[in-house]
Parts: structure tokens; C-alpha cells; sequence
């Protein structure tokens, strides 16, 4: 019965370190990845009212050209982040306006785009639109960086437009461009008039209201707040 007892407790013993070994895995890992991913969605889909300008997908951004992995104008993010941000936009469809949406979801693959393109001081082409009052080297860290919130999933650049008489859309004036490195564009800057602060205001009080956090020195920037700082993703956008 002894020796029964102590192969059995054996035989347990290997089954949960075998268990333990195949979720450890990378195929395991692959797998628990995908699951996580499959959590993301296009919020164009989700939002269809909204505008959305995908500007690393176009020549129209700080770096001059389309960004690597942005291979479709699509605004991926977490779920959990869409629809805090469809509730936000059906705030402003009821005053005539509507969330545009600049930045979403973005690979590591274009971080690091973004990382040799401020390394290389040589390439000033867009300075004077984009960093005019700073040198490349000072776009580091606080502008630039090797990891960005936005590969998490749950942080946008956006801004609002409202409608004209004629049915067309228009951007709110918020002082500064979007993307424009300068103190301009932190929220509260003291460089733009008290109505473009009110536009200010009104996009971050709104976002705020729907779980986001903002980042003061761009007024453009918000993160959900669901969060959990972990997985910096890398799968392209098509």
C-alpha cells in the first residue's frame, strides 16, 4: 500500500511539473498572447461616425514619411478603450461635433522608426512644422521614446471637429497642430488664448468623464484607464 501511495504521489508530482513546463512554453506563450490580442478591435468599425486621419500611415507626420508596420489607415485599440471612446463621441454628436482621431494602436516596430529618425540629427526636414524652438536630442523621453503606451493598445491622439452650417466638418482650434513638440502644446500652456484652452479643456474634461487620463504636455494625448501597463505589442496594423 506504501509503495502504491508513493508512486501515485510521484506520478502526481510529474503530471503538475509537466503542466507547469507547458505554460511556460513559448508556443504557450504564443497562444496566451493571441488570446489577448484578440481583444483589440477597429474602432472604425465601432464608431463609424467618427473622423479618423491615421497619420503614420501617410507622409503627413514629424518623421516625413509612412511609419513602418503601419500598413492600413485602421485605429486599432482594446476594446475596453473603444467603447469608453464611442461614449465620448456620442457626447459630441449631441452638439453637433465628433471626435478626429490622429493615432491609435502602435507597433514597436514603429517606435523604433521613431527612434532611428531622432538619432538621425542629420534629417532635419521637418523641423520648422514639427520641433522648431527644440534640437532633435531634446525630443527624447518626454516626446520620443523606446517604449510608448501607445503598443499597449489604450491610448489615442485625437482632437474634436465641430459642423458648419454648410454640413462640413471642421477642427476645433486648440492652439497647436497635433504632434507639434514645443510647450505650445502642453494642455495648460500660457502660449495660447483662453478660447483655444477652452477647447482644450473640453476634449480632456470629456475624455476624463469616460475613464482616460491625459498627458499635459500634449494635449492630444490620452490613455484608458483600465490600463495594465504590461504587454508592449508588435503586430503590424492591415
Amino acid at each position: 500500500m506504501t509503495q502504491y501511495l508513493t508512486k501515485f504521489t510521484s506520478n502526481i508530482t510529474l503530471i503538475l511539473i509537466c503542466s507547469t513546463s507547458i505554460l511556460a512554453t513559448p508556443n504557450a506563450l504564443a497562444i496566451n498572447n493571441l488570446v489577448s490580442k484578440t481583444a483589440f478591435v477597429n474602432a472604425q468599425d465601432i464608431i463609424p461616425s467618427a473622423s479618423f486621419d491615421i497619420r503614420y500611415y501617410t507622409a503627413n507626420n514629424f518623421v516625413g514619411k509612412p511609419i513602418d508596420a503601419y500598413k492600413a489607415p485602421k485605429c486599432i485599440l482594446h476594446k475596453d478603450a473603444v467603447q469608453a471612446l464611442k461614449k465620448v463621441n456620442d457626447e459630441l454628436k449631441k452638439e453637433l461635433k465628433r471626435l478626429k482621431v490622429f493615432d491609435c494602436y502602435r507597433p514597436q516596430t514603429a517606435v523604433a522608426h521613431f527612434m532611428r529618425w531622432v538619432d538621425d540629427t542629420k534629417d532635419i526636414s521637418t523641423k520648422a512644422e514639427y520641433y522648431p524652438n527644440l534640437s532633435k536630442p531634446l525630443l527624447k523621453g518626454e516626446y520620443i521614446a523606446e517604449k510608448s503606451g501607445h503598443s499597449r493598445g489604450y491610448t489615442v491622439d485625437l482632437t474634436i471637429e465641430y459642423q458648419t452650417k454648410d454640413g462640413q466638418f471642421t477642427e476645433l482650434d486648440m492652439g497647436s497642430p497635433f504632434d507639434l513638440f514645443d510647450e505650445k502644446s502642453n494642455t495648460m500652456s500660457t502660449l495660447v488664448t483662453p478660447k483655444q484652452t477652452q477647447n482644450r479643456l473640453l476634449l480632456k474634461n470629456l475624455m476624463l468623464k469616460h475613464g482616460f487620463s491625459d498627458y499635459s504636455m500634449e494635449w492630444w494625448h490620452f490613455t484608458h484607464t483600465t490600463d495594465p501597463r504590461t504587454t508592449y505589442w508588435d503586430f503590424p496594423i492591415k
